[in-house]
Parts: C-alpha cells; structure tokens; sequence
C-alpha cells in the first residue's frame, strides 16, 4: 500500500499525545517502560496491581499507535497479498447485491440477540451472496442455526484473543474471509481496529464509537430508541430505514439441542402436560438481580395455586443464587442451573409457557424464541433500550428517581438500600405473569 500523504487526522493526533502522555505518566511511576522487571522466581510480582495495570495500559498504547501512525503493508503484516484502506477513505462504490457481507457483534450474549433483526434486514436488502457474523465463542449457539447467518468467525478477545497480539490473530482471521462490506454495531475501538486491519474495503459503523474514523461510512445512533431499532439504523448506510425492517429478534434451537433437553427434562420427571415455568434469577450485575426470597415466593405460589412445574434455569455462575431461591421456595422447584449449555436452555426455553428473569440475557433469548417473558427490571431501565422487544412480555420495576445507577448496573447500591430489588413484591410479579395471556408461540413485533 503507498504511503498516506498530507497533515495527519484528528485521530493520529489523539494518538500522538497519548503516546506522549503515557510516556510522561510511565517515567513518573516506573521509569521508562521496558521489559517488564520485578518478577521473584516464584513468578509473583513485587509492584501493585495499579502499577502492572498501569505498565500494561503504556505498552499497549504505544504498540497501537505505532500501527495506526504508520501505513499498512498488508503483505508484510498479515502474510497474504490482499490489500485494503486502513483509513475511512472508501476506495470505491458499495457493492450493491450478491457481496459477502460481515457483521461484528461481539458484545454480551443479549447484544446479540438484539443484532439479529439487523441480520435479517441485511439479507433482505442486500441480497448478499454469503453473511458471517463474527461473535466471542460464548455467543456462537446463538446464530449457529439463524436461517440468515452463514458462517460464524469466532473472537475470543476475553481469552485467548485478547491483547494486541489477540487484535492480530483476529484480524488475520476476518482478512481471510475476504468480505466486501462490514458492518459494526457492536461500538469497540477494538472492532474498528479489526477491521481496519483486516482491510475489509467498505466499512460501516456508528458515528459515536470509539474508532469511528476507520469506518467509511458512520451512521448517526439515536439513544431514544430501542438497541434493536438502533443496530437497524445501520441500513441507511445502504438505502434502507428502519420503519421497513421492523421485527422481535429471532433465535432457533438445533436439534441436537432439542434432543439434549428432552433428555434432561425426562431425567427430572418434567413434561406430565402440566404448565411450566422457568425462573432465572441470575445476572453478571448483582444490583440486576431481584431478591431471591421474591423468587421464592413466585415459585411456591405457582405450584401452590396453579399446579406447575418450575425449573430454576442459568449457568454455572448462577449456582449460589439459585440454591438460595430453592431454600425460600421450600425445595419446590427443579433445579437446573449449571446443568445446561446454551443450546440446550434455548430448546428448555422454546417449552416453557413463561418465563421470569432479571435484566439479563435470558430474558432476550426467551422473547426471540416466542416465549412470554416478565423481566423484572432493578438496578436498569428499559428506557436505556435494552428491555424485551416483543408483544408477549410484561415489565416489574419500582419507580425510583436514582435508577438507573449505571448502564449495566453495578456491584453494589451507591446508596446501600437495594431498593430497586427490595421494592418489587413477588405479588407483583405474579400480576404480570397472569397478565400474559396464552397464545401462539412466534416472535411477534412490538
């Protein structure tokens, strides 16, 4: 690729004086950055946390500033021939149909969910010949069977791709797709970083993201909006608008799941014909979680006065807080967390007649699959458009003038009173549960 000529960008700049900063802030507290020293032969460190934290936060930016200061030689960084603009110059009309289009999501597991009206109005519009989405390998059940997606690139930027070397791998891994459009709903610095360096050659992504200069086209993201009809503000970049693509997210269980959870379901002695329900009192965000004593409560009234079955669902994670849910229900429920992959609690989902769940991601995956959903919302709001996008669900918060604290919650109240969750009786929630009428079990748009 030839050299860019001309004074440098905004963003070059940025990237100059953090370079520089980051120089002044390292030669304050640990001297010139160098390989890392101060390492006892046991292999544990004799410097702070804040100080490694610090180190690390220098040397990435100056490797990443070398990159983005410097132009691409694609051959030479990647190892292969093909060649594309690094910089949000577009090298060209939009292929209008029949190009390989890539979508990067690889946010938490309800972003995704939350992508997938975007991946349906994409092939609708651009009638691309192949659609691969690139997710963290945790979301990968997710779209493994969406009817839209064709393939899966996996980036593990948690683990094994994480860090600057992480980026590169990565980035060879999308370069070798060889896709003509990407688009990006997810807003990294990361993402955009990928696929620049990928050099997919038209690239698309919102206007306020953090790297939104690598993108060729940067579309305007309205916040009063709901995520679902924010990730569709992307098509304008190709004629489109959102009123046209409108739709509930959509997820299919394959059938090697279904049959998993039929299994799993036969072994607990559930499936007599009796309603069942499912609760999901986990979240990443302790101040998400509503108070396992009003889950308690919901679940021996449903099997006190309607009969039910009630399966405690989640992962791993999720062990203690249901454990503690199943002591307030008097040992009533069926207990399943951490006994299911992915796949399996979408085929476990696709049965139940409703489900109960936080501000998490089980609360989109039931909705995508046409469940009733009542998301009892604590610490977040559905005004910061994250709540369940379909007709068939039922919403329980307390109307308190300090919520929401954060944009994903948080570790703990700031106030120290949980009254976000310690203010939502289980009486209300089992209103609203009641309130969803039985009907037929699709995705219906809002």
């Amino acid at each position: 690729m030839p050299a860019r000529t001309g004074w440098p960008t905004p963003y070059e700049l940025w990237c100059a004086f953090r370079v520089r900063r980051s120089e002044r802030v390292a030669d304050q507290h640990m001297g010139p950055v160098q390989r890392p020293s101060g390492v006892h032969q046991t292999g544990q460190s004799r410097r702070s946390r804040s100080e490694r934290s610090l180190e690390s936060s220098v040397v990435t930016s100056l490797h990443l500033a070398r990159i983005l200061r410097q132009p691409i030689d694609s051959e030479h960084f990647f190892g292969c021939g093909r060649q594309g603009a690094m910089w949000g110059r577009s090298p060209g009309r939009m292929p209008s149909s029949g190009a390989h289009v890539m979508v990067a999501q690889t946010s938490f597991l309800g972003d995704v969910i939350l992508t997938t009206p975007l991946l349906s109005a994409l092939r609708r519009l651009l009638q691309p010949r192949q659609l691969t989405v690139v997710v963290r390998p945790e979301a990968a059940p997710l779209l493994a069977h969406h009817p839209c997606v064709d393939s899966l690139v996996l980036d593990d930027k948690r683990r094994g791709d994480r860090g600057l070397r992480g980026l590169v791998r990565t980035a060879r891994r999308l370069r070798a797709e060889r896709a003509d459009i990407a688009v990006a709903p997810h807003r990294s610095l990361r993402t955009a970083l990928a696929l620049a360096l990928a050099g997919v050659p038209h690239r698309v992504g919102f206007a306020e993201s953090p790297g939104s200069q690598l993108y060729h086209v940067r579309v305007p993201r309205d916040r009063s909006r709901h995520d679902v009809e924010r990730n569709l503000g992307l098509v304008r970049a190709f004629g489109g608008t959102v009123g046209d693509h409108l739709e509930a997210p959509r997820l299919i269980a394959g059938e090697a799941a279904t049959r998993s959870a039929a299994q799993l379901l036969a072994e607990v002695g559930v499936g007599d014909g009796r309603a069942l329900y499912g609760m999901c009192p986990g979240s990443v965000w302790p101040t998400k979680r509503w108070d396992t004593e009003g889950y308690g409560a919901v679940v021996r009234a449903l099997r006190k006065q309607d009969d039910a079955q009630v399966l405690l669902l989640g992962g791993a994670d999720d062990i203690g807080v249901s454990e503690a849910v199943q002591r307030h229900a008097g040992g009533s429920a069926v207990n399943l967390v951490g006994r299911t992959d992915l796949g399996t609690f979408m085929a476990i989902a696709e049965r139940l007649d409703a489900l109960v769940s936080n501000d998490s991601a089980p609360m989109h995956v039931a909705t995508a699959l046409g469940v009733p959903v009542v998301a009892v919302f604590c610490a977040t709001t559905p005004a910061q458009g994250y709540g369940p996008y379909g007709a068939r669900a039922a919403l329980v918060e307390a109307d308190l003038e300090c919520r929401p604290c954060g944009r994903h919650g948080g570790r703990r109240c700031p106030r120290g009173t949980e009254d976000c969750m310690r203010l939502v009786g289980a009486a209300d929630v089992l209103k609203a549960l009641r309130s969803l009428r039985p009907g037929p079990r699709a995705a219906a748009s809002p």
